[in-house]
């Protein structure tokens, strides 16, 4: 039985409101994720915004609690990362040609079964990673702070649809009209697609991200293209085609070793820890620890079910065999423990990197067509990518007070929602623009589906590959997001040239931010306070562009569908 005081700690926080509030949010924040994770290969987390914007909203209906947004902004935030599995590996299959075999069920299918197993794992392990081990989390800890400073009034909501606006206007005016170029400063260099692209949504990504992160990034960006590509044909090392195979090589080898090196550094040493915590956990019956039911023996015989029922889906739905089936589940709750650690101590989630060991563990086992191992490493990537997501907004309750088993039903809806919304988004776009839009150098660069399918089909050159595996391991043993440096490396020089021109936006704004403090002569507290609104004020307008264009890019997707139908 539940506990009635537990129940009563959930009124006023898990709301209908809210949950109308965080749905509406889902819905877009969902549709918009699946867009920038194709275009831009990368999905900033949106929880800090998602956050600001719940908070924002709830206020203008009355009184609200930061309890009340936190559940909000749990439910609007979900969908962001079930979009990000389908993204990071899906188009890999239609860069493969299998389009035609991928429905919109399929793709509902793995974004249900990976947000079902992500729900399960994240109940049986909320405890140890949140209260026991006391991680840092830090995405959920900013998240938490966040919420704590702001004061949401009309001001946030004029800057945040305003600059939604903005960019939604500019992107019409470039897609549709065909009113402004998408590239500017273009040059001519064999084998490297100088330019800057003109959009919002990319600036606003650098800033987001910061100076520091994607200087890395561009060093990468720098080092494949006009160390490798340029440098390596003008030396006669080998001709621009076999270079462009070696830096997508390399670049794939940098983020491979990253992954495995974050497993092998920050995972595999806390294994044996994580174990008798989970155990001691289960030594006790207490509300804390009891989310779905409210006992924990329940709630250990509602997992089980839970996890054989959609091992049977996925081994019948998906046509996977049982084989295939029990490995991805069993494996998929390894994998969004692993998860856990890597955003808890790092605020990464590498979970394309963990859907592709998964995928090549099931290859090693059974003999499944290519098309298949696609849909596994979906799973796995929206289980990990889900389960990063909820265990950032469990910090937040932590740091809050929020009961979690109001936030993780709160994931469950959102969960639930971005599985349909992402997977009708997939399907718009891939009818829209047509499988051979997705790939590095196209219209949708879908950066690390693309390595996906490089896995599958055959790497272009296994030295480079190799030389970058072990290279991303040592990197991050040694500190150096290796990472970020195989992101620039890999993606097209215009978008790293472009996210590098919003960081240094963002380094700009916090200098003239710092230069005002001093010139002002506030006190610490003052400053503080002034600081905080003003980062505030800089990621409202930020996410804003980068939301506008996004939005309108799924509507624009969208209306040719129905154009295309109509004729």
């Amino acid at each position: 039985m539940s506990n009635p005081s537990n129940r009563a700690s959930m009124r006023g926080q898990l709301t209908l409101r809210g949950v109308v509030i965080g749905v509406l949010g889902c819905v877009i924040i969902t549709a918009s994720s699946a867009y920038t994770a194709l275009k831009m290969g990368a999905l900033p987390w949106p929880i800090i915004f998602a956050a600001v914007i719940s908070l924002f909203f709830l206020k203008l209906m009355g009184n609200a609690s930061l309890n009340e947004a936190n559940v909000t902004h749990t439910i609007m935030s979900a969908g962001a990362m079930v979009a990000g599995g389908l993204a990071f590996t899906i188009p890999g299959a239609w860069m493969l040609g299998y389009a035609d075999q991928i429905s919109w069920l399929d793709m509902f299918i793995v974004a249900l079964a990976g947000t079902i197993l992500g729900l399960l794992a994240t109940a049986l392990i909320h405890r140890h990673f949140i209260v026991d081990a006391a991680l840092e989390f830090p995405t959920g800890n900013a998240a938490a702070q966040t919420l704590r400073a702001t004061e949401a009034g009309g001001k946030t909501g004029k800057q945040l649809f305003g600059s939604m606006a903005i960019a939604g206007i500019y992107s019409v005016l470039r897609d549709a009209l065909g009113v402004v170029p998408s590239m500017l400063c273009t040059l001519n260099i064999p084998g490297v697609t100088f330019a800057i692209y003109n959009s919002p949504m990319l600036l606003s990504i650098g800033f987001l991200v910061g100076f520091a992160p994607v200087a890395f990034w561009f060093a990468g960006a720098l080092l494949g293209n006009f160390g490798i590509i340029v440098g390596g044909t003008a030396a006669g090392l080998f001709d621009v085609v076999t270079a462009q195979g070696i830096v997508k090589s390399l670049g794939m080898g940098l983020m491979m070793g990253f992954g495995v090196a974050v497993v092998l550094k920050d995972i595999l040493p806390q294994v044996a820890g994580i174990a008798r915590g989970l155990a001691a956990d289960s030594s006790s019956d207490t509300d804390e620890q009891s989310l779905i039911s409210g006992s924990l023996k329940l709630d250990a015989g509602i997992i089980g079910l839970g996890t054989a029922a959609i091992a049977v889906i996925v081994a019948i739905a998906l046509d996977l065999g049982p084989v295939p089936a029990v490995i991805v589940t069993l494996f998929t709750f390894v994998t969004t423990i692993m998860s856990a650690q890597s955003c808890g101590q790092t605020g990464i989630d590498p979970m394309e990197i963990f859907g592709l060991i998964v995928m090549l563990i099931v290859a090693a086992f059974a003999q499944i067509a290519q098309v298949k191992l696609f849909f596994i490493a979906g799973i796995v990537a929206v289980a990990c990518g889900l389960a990063g997501d909820v265990m950032n907004d469990f910090k937040a309750g932590a740091v809050l007070g929020t009961n979690p088993r109001a936030q993780w039903i709160g994931q469950a809806i959102g969960g639930i929602v971005g599985a349909l919304v992402a997977a009708a988004v997939m399907v718009a776009l891939v009818t829209a623009y047509g499988p051979d839009a997705f790939g590095p150098d196209k219209s949708f660069v879908a950066a690390q589906a693309s390595v996906v399918a490089t896995m599958v089909s055959g790497i272009p050159s296994v030295p480079w590959f190799a030389g970058g595996f072990i290279a991303g391991i040592v990197m991050y043993w040694l500190g150096i997001p290796a990472m970020m440096i195989g992101l620039g490396v890999y993606l097209p020089f215009y978008m790293s040239l472009t996210a590098f021109l919003g960081s240094c936006a963002k380094l700009a704004y916090d200098k003239w931010a710092a230069r005002r403090d001093a010139a002002a002569g506030l006190s610490d507290e003052e400053k503080a306070s002034k600081d905080a609104a003003f980062q505030e004020q800089g990621l409202v307008v930020a996410s804003g562009l980068l939301g506008g264009e996004s939005i309108v890019g799924v509507i624009l997707a969208f209306v040719s569908v129905g154009l295309s139908l109509l004729g």
